[in-house]
């Protein structure tokens, strides 16, 4: 049972990463572009703000709907994970530590940096 869990968790926290490095991060911008277009402007405080502008029409549109929401996209990469790990045990596995450990230090800079600040 304990294993189960542990891997459970390990699938949490690999798509949390997983799923912020392609809605999120600047490196997966060029995934984005064809679909999203993302904007920063400065607001009245001179704090930068970004938005996001969904581009096309059909499917360019559907998929930057999705691009564009944490929360849609997390199910679809938590979905893509479970299958990996269920069909190709060892590549799936590996996946998951590797994605997992990286949303644990991103959690642990982020408390961190709080900290610091």
């Amino acid at each position: 049972m304990l294993e189960n869990w542990f891997w459970f968790i390990l699938l949490g926290l690999a798509s949390f990463r997983l799923t912020r490095l392609v809605v999120l991060d600047k490196i997966t911008t060029i995934i984005r572009k064809p679909f999203v277009e993302e904007i920063e402007e400065e607001n009245e405080n001179g704090e930068m703000e970004a938005y996001i502008i969904i581009k096309g029409k059909g499917i360019r549109k559907w998929i930057g709907e999705l691009l564009s929401c944490y929360w849609c996209t997390g199910v679809w990469v938590t979905t893509g994970l479970f299958l990996l790990i269920t069909f190709y045990p060892f590549a799936g596995k590996s996946a998951l530590i590797i994605f997992a450990a990286a949303g644990v230090a991103g959690i642990m800079e982020s408390i961190v940096g709080k900290l610091i600040d």
